[in-house]
Order: structure tokens, then C-alpha cells, then sequence
């Protein structure tokens, strides 16, 4: 069988001397792995970079098959990043994350839009917002949207500050008083827009790497991406 679909690449595994193992975040047909060969040739390498964009031709004989990939280049994603370790860390950790949070050969065409803007918005300067929400955004399309609306407790719109580990509703200020050691911070930027700091970042991935722990990783027994990690660590050494 066989079809074409574009896709994001997400991860590149050595097979062999001169293949490699491509997974792709397709629009249509999902999470989805393909022999490449000779994927070091002048043709190939500087294509089969994760965050790349990519119309893909996979065939194989039966459908549950590892299958064939053959490809080009829609939109070279990698190279405006290479110079900035932090756009291309962030890069990896989305890659990552949809790789370690999306179900194989499960469709989620809209979660595939915004991966491909993702990949693109990382190479401007409001990056480190766009790729928290992005973050959001994924919880959401896998079931587990966080509402930032009104306070949980007392239905309030103002003074939100911070969200249930639990139900991640919002919690305001004085709802939360009581309980401000077992609440998570919500950061204010999520809410107004405004620019970030170092230290909002840091609490909006401590944020979302909880329910991305406990609602998105749980079911496979996999980590947070060790890319997330060295994002993280980026922004609390700033």
C-alpha cells in the first residue's frame, strides 16, 4: 500500500550503515515511522532534521509494515535555528513531546498545524511565549485542556494567580490562600499577553510538565524529554 502525506519530522534513529529509522508527525495519517535509505547522501542529510517539513511517499506491503519513505524538503525548519541553542532546544522539545505523547498512526490534523507554525514562530523573538502556549495547546488537543477563565472556587475573573494540580482550573489569590503551598503558580502572561520573564517561563513549564506528567506521559511510563530539561535549565540560568 501506499500514500503521501506531509509531515514534521520528529526523530532520526541510525539503521544500519546507510538507513535510519524517520518518525513524522503526519497531517493525516498521525505519528508515523519509515525506513530512509542512504540517509546520509549529499541528497538526504541536510533533510532528515527534526522540525523539517516534508512531503512524504511511504509504501509497504502490508499496512502494520515498518514501510519506505521517500521525501523532499517543503520548508528547511532546522537552519535559520542553528545559530541559537534556545530556539533549537525548544525545537527538539516539541519534536520530543509529540513523539513521546501521541499515540502512533493516530490523526490530529489540527495538532499538526500548530506544530508546523510552531517550527516556524521559533524564529522570532517572541518565541518563549509561543512555545508555553504551544505547550497548552498540546495538553488541549490531547484531552486535558487547562481553563484559565474564572477561579475555580468562588467563579471570579481577576486576581487569578494560581491552578489546581488536580482539575488545572485557575484559583484566585484569595481562594487560594489557604492552600498556596499545594497550588501551582499561573503565571501572569498567560493572561495578559505581556512579555514574559525568565522567571514566568520557568513557572509555565513547571505548569505544564505536570499535567503533561501526570495526564499526557503517565500512560507510557516515559519522561519529560531531556530537551524540556535543558529548555528549563536555560531560563532558570537567566
Amino acid at each position: 500500500m501506499d500514500w503521501q502525506d506531509d509531515g514534521v519530522i520528529l526523530g532520526v534513529r541510525k539503521h544500519g550503515e546507510t538507513s535510519a529509522i524517520v518518525s513524522a508527525f503526519t497531517r493525516s495519517h498521525g505519528r508515523h515511522a519509515g525506513l530512509v535509505r542512504q540517509v546520509s547522501s549529499k541528497k538526504l542529510r541536510g533533510i532528515v532534521q527534526p522540525g523539517n517539513l516534508v512531503r512524504l511517499n511511504w509504501h509497504a506491503r502490508l499496512e502494520e509494515h515498518l514501510g519506505i519513505y521517500s521525501m523532499e524538503l517543503l520548508q528547511s525548519n532546522v537552519a535559520p535555528l542553528m545559530l541559537d541553542p534556545g530556539k533549537l532546544t525548544a525545537m527538539m522539545s516539541a519534536c520530543a513531546l509529540v513523539s513521546a505523547g501521541v499515540p502512533e498512526h493516530e490523526p490530529h490534523p489540527d495538532l499538526f498545524e500548530t506544530l508546523s507554525s510552531l517550527m516556524v514562530a521559533l524564529d522570532h523573538d517572541d518565541w518563549p511565549s509561543v512555545y508555553v502556549k504551544w505547550e497548552i495547546g498540546l495538553l488541549a488537543e490531547l484531552g486535558f485542556g487547562l481553563d484559565f477563565s474564572q477561579c475555580a472556587a468562588t467563579g471570579e475573573r481577576d486576581g487569578l494567580v494560581y491552578v489546581s494540580p488536580k482539575t488545572g482550573r485557575a484559583v484566585s489569590a484569595q481562594a487560594g490562600r489557604p492552600y498556596h503551598d499545594r497550588l501551582l503558580a499561573l503565571p501572569a502572561f498567560l493572561l495578559t499577553g505581556e512579555v514574559p520573564g525568565a522567571a514566568d517561563l520557568v513557572q509555565a513549564l513547571k505548569l505544564t510538565g505536570h499535567f503533561l506528567n501526570r495526564h499526557v506521559l503517565a500512560h507510557s511510563s516515559k519522561a519529560l524529554p531531556d530537551s524540556r530539561g535543558r529548555l528549563m535549565d536555560r531560563w532558570l540560568k537567566a
